[in-house]
């Protein structure tokens, strides 16, 4: 989980904390209940200037059922939380059932990202860190989008935008980033989808948001191949010597100042960034960040190492947006078992983002 470090604490000179938007996800999974844990850290709720997007009465209905467990940790009480409540269907509002994403529960979802969304670009918040949505729910809503990055993109204006998993290591405090070049789409698409136009919009993402958010200006990226063995010179496949080799090394070319590695094979890729979360020994140049070419071979390692605190970054938005890296768990919503390691780790991931770019700013 993000440690908080002295970007995260209040300046002493100017009073100023991250302004940040909390949406509830969708109410019928755990979102609420982790946003509740979350909040009752008393170290989140001192350093960061916190709302909760969504609906109290929700939240008092999570508090109240979940307090009935007296074996649970803390909950914040929704009564001392600042919450804006976003307007809702009366009939979508009786149709919200906890553990059951349906039509209502999407359309609640999407319209809590909608107003934060509105309110981030209009300058009340600094930026948003978004409860897990389900898409099957945002479809049965009518609304057709991949996932709550896209929605962010789109509102914002923005056709340059990444999927970046960071999670700080809790064995050794080493900062892993996994950056995925596609994101939802079916397997069989993915060949045809990567292109070098891609790979170098997805990479000059990648260099500016380690410039910006991480403080680091001559990076160190390591980037997958697509084929097992990265193609093993075109016998298990030809991307690697048709396009991603020639790519790659025009990239080293226009960017000297960076170290590009690859095409790594993606079955070992993965070694040292392993080595690096567990081992305490020193790893020998584990890189900066990580260039996945799509879903699955990008998240299956990050969920190993880092499924109960990674934290899921929107990147080329002009805001910070974070999300724990978790669904709705609708199976699990109400049990008062959700960890919200993730959601504290977003919060406090995001708090910190906002406060490098204030810095770099004076």
């Amino acid at each position: 989980m993000y440690q908080i470090n002295q970007y995260n604490l209040v300046n002493s000179q100017n009073q100023i904390k991250p302004r940040l938007a909390l949406t509830l996800g969708d109410p019928s999974g755990i979102g609420p209940e982790v946003i509740l844990k979350a909040l009752a850290d008393p170290d989140v709720m001192q350093n960061y200037d916190l709302t909760v997007v969504g609906n109290r009465d929700l939240l008092v209905q999570t508090y109240d059922k979940l307090n009935l467990n007296a074996n649970l940790p803390v909950l914040a009480n929704p009564g001392e939380l600042a919450v804006i409540d976003v307007p809702l269907n009366s009939q979508n509002d009786s149709q919200i059932i906890m553990g059951i994403g349906n039509a209502a529960s999407g359309a609640a979802s999407f319209a809590y990202m909608e107003y934060a969304i509105a309110q981030t670009l209009a300058g009340k918040f600094d930026g948003i860190v978004t409860g897990p949505i389900a898409k099957s729910a945002w479809k049965a809503a009518g609304y057709n989008y991949p996932g709550q990055t896209e929605l962010l993109a789109q509102k914002s204006g923005v056709d340059r935008f990444g999927m970046l998993f960071v999670a700080r290591s809790p064995y050794t405090n080493w900062t892993l980033r996994a950056l995925l070049a596609t994101t939802h789409i079916p397997i069989s698409q993915v060949a045809d989808t990567l292109t070098p136009q891609l790979l170098t919009k997805k990479l000059d993402l990648l260099v500016e948001c380690l410039e910006k958010d991480f403080g680091i200006e001559k990076g160190r990226i390591a980037i997958a191949g697509l084929n097992p063995h990265s193609g093993e010179q075109g016998q298990l496949g030809t991307e690697e010597q048709d396009w991603l080799i020639p790519w790659l090394e025009q990239e080293r070319q226009k960017r000297p100042n960076l170290q590009l590695e690859g095409p790594i094979p993606p079955d070992t890729m993965w070694v040292k960034p392993g080595q690096a979360w567990y081992s305490n020994s020193q790893i020998q140049n584990p890189a900066d960040a990580y260039l996945a070419l799509y879903h699955d071979q990008g998240l299956i390692p990050v969920k190993l190492m880092a499924f109960d605190r990674a934290v899921n970054t929107s990147i080329g938005l002009p805001f910070v947006r974070t999300s724990p890296d978790h669904g709705t768990a609708f199976d699990i919503a109400g049990k008062g078992i959700a960890d919200a390691t993730s959601m504290k780790a977003a919060i406090q991931l995001a708090a910190e983002l906002v406060s490098q770019r204030m810095a770099a700013k004076k």
